[in-house]
């Protein structure tokens, strides 16, 4: 979906995965300063929704996914996954109910999939899944934001802030009184801060949810049955995950941030060292200079020096060896 926000002074197409929305509008560190002061908004109107709909909604999705929403309070915003067989990530869901609806938004380009999957598994359930996309844009005030909340907005409140459901037909209308627009860029340069997973960024097709310290969070590990719960539990009780997330701050004195999929080695092991890790994210953060996301091997020391590419990297641990 190509937001109409794009008109905005300065707005900067974003490329890949978040095209149709800003990279940025101008100038990157002020708007992130912008959001970490809790001023102003990010379009996040090229995420899918979907929303489901009938009596049974909880109890059936409380089946499918690896978070404990059967008795989910309206109001109460929640994530969620669903896993393949093996217990590898396929979705993650950002979830509130508003008392007769669960709103999900979801990555770009993901909600044909996930919807596929969901009415597969209707069987005799009360419930109906629709693609909300078209009619209803997601829109993120940062914390502490007083920006007004339009009436009848569903709103999904996090410590990071709120995500909005909005009509996509007063999006423009909420830009012009919710203050100093933020692109995608200065919005992803806080999440990797944060050190918060994204899907198709910090996994591939063999991500399991203990890697990116998703168990919590998105994973609850005392409910019953769901795909991929027996890997869940394995590793939880008896093993380790074969990698774990790492924050990396990166040498500031190279010009280029290391790309999505950049190899990391040892530094001690020089430039013809085994990889042990990828960049999975990288950013520009206003205080912190090059910082990035990470994989790495389990195995891999936590106050060994690392190599991304050609730039030093030191870690900072997000999930414990």
């Amino acid at each position: 979906m190509k937001s109409p926000l794009l008109t905005l002074p300065g707005a900067v197409p974003a490329e890949g995965v978040d095209e149709g929305v800003a990279a940025h509008y101008g100038d990157l560190f002020r708007e992130q300063r912008a959001l970490a002061d809790g001023t102003g908004f990010v379009d996040l109107s090229h995420r899918g929704v979907v929303a489901v709909t009938g009596e049974d909604r909880l109890a059936w999705l409380h089946l499918l996914l690896t978070q404990h929403v059967s008795d989910l309070p309206a109001g109460r915003a929640t994530e969620a996954l669903i896993l393949s067989a093996n217990g590898h990530i396929e979705h993650a869901l950002y979830l509130v109910d508003d008392g007769g609806t669960v709103w999900a938004h979801v990555e770009p380009g993901t909600q044909d999939a996930l919807i596929a999957y969901l009415e597969s598994m209707k069987f005799f359930y009360r419930v109906e899944v629709a693609d909300r996309t078209a009619d209803t844009a997601v829109v993120h005030l940062p914390a502490g934001s007083i920006a007004e909340v339009p009436q009848g907005a569903v709103v999904r409140e996090t410590p990071h802030g709120r995500d909005l459901f909005l009509p996509r037909a007063e999006l423009e209308a909420f830009a012009e009184q919710a203050g100093p627009p933020a692109g995608i860029l200065a919005y992803e340069a806080l999440r990797v801060e944060q050190h918060r997973p994204r899907l198709g960024f910090e996994t591939d097709h063999r991500t399991i949810p203990h890697e990116l310290g998703w168990i919590g969070s998105a994973v609850h590990l005392q409910k019953g049955c769901y795909r991929g719960q027996e890997t869940v539990a394995r590793v939880q009780n008896l093993g380790k995950p074969p990698r774990r997330l790492v924050f990396l701050h990166l040498d500031g004195s190279e010009v280029h941030l290391p790309a999505v999929g950049t190899e990391l080695r040892l530094a001690d092991d020089g430039p013809d060292g085994r990889k042990v890790g990828f960049i999975t994210t990288s950013a520009r953060h206003h205080e912190l200079g090059p910082v990035a996301l990470a994989l790495v091997k389990r195995n891999v020391a936590v106050d060994a020096p690392l190599v991304a590419g050609d730039t030093a990297a030191a870690q900072e641990v997000v999930v414990e060896p």
